[in-house]
């Protein structure tokens, strides 16, 4: 459970419950600073619903194909033909699971470490945004067109284009109070700035563009274009909002490419805006939204990141009134503490994290917090701050505090970032694995290929798609084995995008046998068989299943890479 900043959640954007999944439909509301609840189906029913067009064979129908538990009319979790009810069934007993298989090699699963990679670290903007994009007028407008216009920063306008009071605008907000309203008069403010204020200068612009590129120069202008990119299901809202705005907008119909824009960028609360670099595609800043109001005139353009240690200079106090300079902080780890003491989950985990950070610091190692208050009062900063053992940035010093935050495009708290001593990001999923580690013995917790379902990562189902591995079984044993068995496919895809400097566009889980596990299924109404090989899409409310009877490293390996080639056709979740 998060708690979130300022923005909405996304409707279909809820946590797993530890016991079990409810419902939530309707529209966003304000009202919820801690959402944690799943939605409604798309198919219009709850949880478990069975009413949804083209899904696989129910549990009992696959598993009765290889005589598993329903086939021997057992209870649910019953052993196969023969074994009483209520007898759990082996993993090496199911087709398909071949143990000896890990033992002696896995053809095809290579190595990241002997993985080579051509791929460019540039994205042309016209893949990751599309041909064409559509101007206020609808009219189309080549996505290529951009560069010839000197535009070198794109910002990603995630939003929707009404609701709440009803009524739309220039910022696609719902009513005159929403926060995508709110957003309007100041966005369109700040995109003005970036644009050329005449006919006259449009013409010379263009001119100079074109010159420097027929030198193969940077053209001189640089500019600013917003791209909206809406939540919106209703098509003449949408043409309305649109009509009322200045900038760009993917094109309603391109539904599929919004999601993956959505995923691509772990959009989870809205509205959100964030800056890409026209010529590469890559993430210049998170948080475009504290970009708008901390430096309205945009004296700082293009905002590009900083080094933790620039973003972090200044004075450092400690809950005794002393101060200590920042550079106090070179040659430690050092976790970045997003919180505040209005947020419960916020509390519960520094109750927790303050064990951690004595166990590390009586362990020898160097390590160091840094507290980034995201309090509605001093008073509160400092009656919250008394309980922590470690620094924290002045409460008064809000330039530097929204500064922290923009650099790691802060949406939620709390949240933990863990960098290593040169101040380089470990992980963004601290506040995970202090609850998953609670004696600390993987500090500084450099990410897994490959991780095991539990309570306190479920949420991380939410941040975009991920391929699920159930396997029926409580043996640790047993779930080592499937980790085992997707962790080279997995190294790999995650070295390919690093060397394109992205983030990975799967997480790569393993579900073994438990309540909240058995919520899952029932929620994405999957089939009760395992091994059962499944890519999970929450954000696009989407499944995909691979309905095989033998599930081997390669099988996994062309499941992934069709899934990535957009070759596999989803089923409602």
């Amino acid at each position: 459970m998060h708690c979130w900043t300022g923005e909405l959640s996304l409707p279909h954007l809820g946590c797993l419950k530890r016991a079990g999944l409810a419902t939530r439909g309707g529209r966003l509301s304000a009202s919820v600073p801690c959402p944690e609840e799943l939605p409604k189906t798309s198919a219009g029913g709850g949880v478990g619903s069975n009413g949804q067009a083209g899904r696989l064979l129910p549990g009992r129908a696959r598993a009765a194909r290889w005589g598993g538990p329903w086939a021997a009319g057992a209870g649910r979790r019953g052993g196969p033909r023969g074994e009483p009810a209520g007898r759990e069934r082996p993993l090496a007993a199911v087709p398909g699971w071949r143990r000896r298989q890990l033992r002696l090699g896995w053809p095809g699963a290579a190595s990241a470490a002997g993985m080579s990679s051509s791929s460019s670290a540039c994205v042309p903007l016209a893949e990751l945004l599309g041909e064409a994009l559509a101007a206020p007028d609808g009219s189309p407008v080549a996505t290529a067109s951009l560069a010839a216009r000197g535009v070198s920063l794109v910002g990603l306008y995630f939003g929707y284009c009404g609701g709440g009071g009803g009524g739309s605008g220039a910022g696609g907000g719902g009513g005159t109070g929403g926060p995508c309203a709110q957003l309007a008069a100041s966005l369109a403010a700040f995109y003005a700035r970036f644009q050329p204020r005449s006919g006259a200068e449009k013409v010379a612009e263009a001119a100079a563009a074109a010159a420097a590129e027929k030198e193969q120069q940077q053209p001189p202008p640089r500019r600013l274009e917003i791209v909206f990119v809406s939540a919106e299901q209703d098509q003449q809202r949408w043409q309305e909002a649109t009509r009322a705005m200045p900038w760009l907008a993917l094109p309603f119909a391109d539904k599929r490419r919004k999601l993956k824009l959505w995923n691509k960028f772990r959009v989870s609360n809205i509205p959100s805006l964030i800056f890409i670099d026209a010529a590469t595609g890559k993430v210049v800043c998170r948080n475009g939204l504290l970009v708008i109001r901390d430096d309205p005139e945009g004296l700082e353009f293009p905002w590009g990141p900083k080094p933790f240690s620039e973003v972090v200079a200044g004075p450092l106090l400690r809950n005794n009134g002393q101060s200590q300079d920042s550079s106090a902080l070179e040659g430690s780890h050092v976790g970045v503490y997003f919180s505040a003491h209005w947020c419960p989950p916020c509390r519960s985990l520094t109750r927790v994290l303050v064990e951690s950070f004595r166990k590390i610091k009586e362990s020898g190692q160097k390590f160091e917090i840094v507290f980034v208050s995201a309090d509605r009062s001093e008073d509160s900063f400092k009656q919250y701050f008394s309980e922590m053992p470690w620094v924290a940035v002045p409460y008064a010093d809000e330039a530097r505090r929204s500064r922290l935050n923009r650099l790691y495009g802060i949406q939620g708290i709390p949240t933990l970032i863990v960098l290593d001593p040169k101040g380089d990001v470990i992980t963004r999923q601290g506040r995970v694995e202090v609850l998953n580690d609670i004696e600390c013995r993987e500090f500084p917790w450099h990410p897994k290929p490959v991780l095991e379902l539990t309570d306190s990562n479920a949420v991380q189902l939410n941040e975009g798609p991920c391929l699920v591995l159930f396997v029926d079984s409580d043996d640790d044993g047993e779930s080592e084995a499937a980790k085992q068995l997707i962790q080279p496919i997995a190294e790999k895809i995650i070295a390919k995008y690093r060397a394109k400097e992205e983030e990975a566009p799967l997480l790569f889980f393993v579900a073994g046998e438990d309540d909240m596990t058995d919520s899952l299924r029932d929620y994405t109404n999957l089939p009760e068989a395992a091994p059962l090989l499944t890519i999970l899409d929450m954000s696009a409310r989407a499944k995909y299943v691979m309905d095989v009877e033998e599930i081997t490293p390669d099988i996994v390996e062309a499941f992934v890479n069709d899934f990535l080639a957009d070759k596999l056709k989803p089923e409602p979740i």
